[in-house]
């Protein structure tokens, strides 16, 4: 028996395709018929040859109170700058919208990602610190958006104001400048309507979780309306030490809705109070195999984070024809960091001891090992201003129709990073203590430590694109997409200390995409396409010494994917094959000194599925394989496996409705085994985690309980490279009630 790989399965799978829309069409059918009998069909027009499912009834969920609760998404803006059908987008998108997140109980913005495959988390690393994400293997820290403009600070989101998190893959410069090597995350807000509404959610949950979120929604006229949502919480963890306390609230304002012309207004004002965690440091290539609540850090390290962004809207429809848009976002963010990390693992209990290293390979037992804590301290300030003009044209060329945006933006960056050195007399520098790494003691900071502060870090940056791109649409079944973006980067940046004393670079590159859809009918859609993407080596406005000099790396992405609406438009697949590229990745040569000779690829498959099976039983979920290497490097990782690269990832949530009132969901998160580094030194092993609900909705008021982690096991979530990589333990078993109000 022949076996296939995940690759060749694929594509045995994207060409086998409209035979199987017929089974999947009778369950539904039978379902639907039985609860919906006094409801007319809906009726459509299939092309020849087409399964005979445009007959059915129309999907619709009985029992539930609230209408949004949809696990199936229909358009997204992250894929084109304005709402497209996700069918009409040639790259793979997934759409994790507020009924899933809202029925899993997520309300951090890592937790909700972990709904979207190829997904992996980082952490806190030399001045990063917030939500640090892989995506497909490459970093998307600064690839982070918040309504179509890059939210670059580095803090952790909250999902109290969302509406859902679109996940473009692949580079996309076309639209969004510099960076999106592995893709794009955008966080959709939640926007005023005319429908006045009015709840409130209580939350409370094992280890002192407790949480309260409030969304009211006011109609002020006939075309205006606002909007205002906030939260606070409490939370525990089933870490020790882990407490974090947070508020936030977004008010919003829309005019002229419904009418030519729309100007809507909002904020968002965060306040996050947290507990850093770096993890458990690694012990023969692998996490220390200590208790996962240990704690390495003081009682009295904490992250202060403050987050104040502006944003105004103004939209003109001229007819059915011409729009034109502009938006400008002011952001400010501010952090001081009071932070401890595990460092190197010592044979013994002094400043002199042997230190460990190449994955701490040791046969020594666990209770002759100790561990360097080390402060990792620092104040950061981000500031920014956006501005995008882009102008909408639907218009026909002969046979040709065309769906053409030309736009403007405009970018002001400024960055400072003030970081401390904190010793305690008697120990190296920059050492804290020297804890044992069992059981460490959890105390204060040494009251004698010195602090001194070190480098400052002052960076600004002034970006300019201009971009085209159009959809023409050639009959009924074939669209070519095409687009072209030129950027200019100009960045700078201020060391007090550290080399570069100062360095300046200004970049210029042309960005492409290109794709073809094919629609043979309603239900199905095809599509080839290619993108690229640039990263300068001031990107993120942070610069490693030697690196000044360097041009911009260059990422290329091929896919062919397809897209299915099946059971009558109630169930989307995805599919997809896809290569991405750093064709001129930044190497180490020797210390100091650096090249653009690299060369990394990760290459595999994806799926995603979301919505009805039937008109009780709703999925949202998908599987990616990657295979992720360093195909070429002169710092002798070659031939490794990418960092946090996973090969195999499963994300699978189900809900069934049992009754009208009562609703049981559940699914898991699988994670195959990964590496720490590029180096491969340090190994994290595969675990599946997962999760359950159970609901009792009423019109007014819905009853939930999740338990998250139901078998409590044992698992590493974010992975850290330095000090031989570090390793995040995820939570463990944790029960929580929610309690959602509608007022009206």
């Amino acid at each position: 028996m022949l076996r296939k790989t995940p690759l060749a399965a694929a594509l045995v799978t994207i060409a086998a395709v409209p035979m199987a829309a017929p089974l999947y069409a009778q369950p539904v059918a039978q379902d639907a018929q039985t609860a919906q009998a006094a409801q007319p069909a809906t009726q459509a027009t299939p092309a020849d040859g087409a399964p005979d499912i445009a007959t059915l009834p129309a999907v619709t969920v009985t029992g539930r109170s609230d209408a949004a609760a949809d696990f199936q998404p229909e358009m997204s803006s992250v894929g084109a700058k304005v709402p497209t059908a996700l069918r009409d987008i040639p790259q793979a998108v997934v759409v994790v919208p507020k009924a899933v997140l809202q029925s899993q109980a997520v309300s951090s913005f890592s937790d909700a990602l972990r709904n979207v495959p190829g997904v992996t988390l980082g952490a806190a690393e030399g001045g990063q610190i917030g939500n640090n994400i892989n995506l497909r293997g490459f970093t998307a820290r600064t690839d982070i958006y918040l309504d179509g403009f890059r939210d670059r600070g580095q803090y952790y989101r909250d999902t109290f104001n969302l509406e859902s998190i679109d996940v473009l893959y692949g580079p996309s410069s076309l639209y969004f400048g510099r960076g999106s090597t592995g893709g794009v995350i955008n966080q959709v807000s939640k926007q005023p309507n005319l429908k006045p509404r009015a709840d409130v959610s209580l939350q409370a949950g094992t280890h002192d979780r407790y949480r309260t979120t409030v969304d009211i929604n006011q109609p002020m006229t006939d075309t205006s309306a606002f909007r205002i949502n906030a939260f606070g919480q409490s939370l525990g963890s089933t870490r020790d030490e882990m407490k974090n306390k947070d508020y936030g609230i977004a008010p919003e304002v829309k005019f002229g809705i419904g009418t030519p012309t729309q100007i809507t207004l909002s904020a968002l004002i965060q306040h996050n109070r947290d507990q850093p965690d770096y993890g458990i440091p690694p012990l023969n290539g692998h996490p220390a195999p200590v208790d996962r609540k240990t704690f390495y850090g003081f009682t009295d390290d904490r992250t202060i984070q403050d987050v104040q962004t502006l944003n105004a809207r103004v939209e003109h429809r001229f007819n059915d024809m011409f729009t034109v848009r502009n938006q400008t976002q002011f952001s400010h963010y501010s952090t001081e960091a009071r932070a401890t990390n595990a460092a190197a693992v010592l044979t013994g209990p002094l400043g002199t001891s042997t230190a460990l290293s190449n994955g701490n390979y040791t046969t020594l037992p666990l209770s002759s090992l100790y561990v360097r804590l080390q402060g990792k301290d620092r104040n950061i300030n981000d500031h920014s201003v956006y501005n995008t003009t882009d102008f909408q044209g639907k218009f026909a060329t002969g046979f040709l129709k065309h769906d053409m945006l030309v736009g403007v933006d405009l970018s002001h960056e400024t960055y400072s990073n003030q970081s401390f050195t904190a010793t305690t007399p008697g120990l190296p520098t920059n050492t804290l203590a020297i804890v044992p790494l069992v059981d460490p003691a959890y105390t204060t900071r040494p009251s004698n430590y010195r602090e001194v502060a070190t480098n400052l870090a002052e960076s600004s940056a002034n970006g300019i694109g201009l971009y085209l791109n159009d959809t023409i649409s050639l009959g009924d079944q074939w669209k070519w997409i095409g687009g072209v973006r030129w950027d200019r980067y100009e960045a700078s940046i201020h060391n007090s200390i550290n080399a570069p004393g100062y360095a300046t670079q200004t970049n210029y590159f042309t960005s492409v995409r290109t794709g073809i859809v094919w629609q043979p009918t309603e239900w199905q859609s095809y599509y080839v396409s290619y993108g690229t993407s640039f990263n300068p080596s001031l990107e993120a406005l942070t610069l490693t010494n030697n690196q000044q000099n360097t041009p911009p790396e260059k990422n290329r992405s091929y896919e062919i994917g397809s897209k299915w609406d099946l059971l009558n438009g109630g169930l989307s697949v995805t599919q997809s094959l896809f290569n991405i590229e750093k064709t001129n990745a930044r190497t180490q040569v020797s210390t100091g000194e650096y090249t653009l000779d690299g060369d990394v690829r990760v290459r595999g498959y994806q799926l995603g599925v979301a919505g009805h099976i039937t008109n009780k039983w709703q999925v949202f979920g998908g599987y990616t394989y990657m295979d992720g290497t360093v195909e070429k490097a002169l710092d002798g990782t070659a031939g490794n496996t990418l960092a946090n690269t996973p090969h195999n990832m499963v994300t699978l949530w189900s809900t069934y409705n049992f009754t009208p009132n009562w609703e049981f969901g559940g699914g898991p998160s699988y994670v195959s085994s990964r590496y720490a580094a590029n180096n491969n030194l340090v190994k994290v092993g595969g675990y599946t985690r997962w999760d359950v609900m159970a609901a009792y909705h009423q019109k007014r008021y819905d009853i939930q309980f999740n338990v998250w982690n139901i078998t409590d096991k044992k698992y590493y979530d974010a992975l850290i490279p330095s000090d031989g990589g570090r390793a995040v333990p995820g939570i463990g078993r944790t029960f929580l009630a929610t309690l959602n109000y509608r007022f009206r």
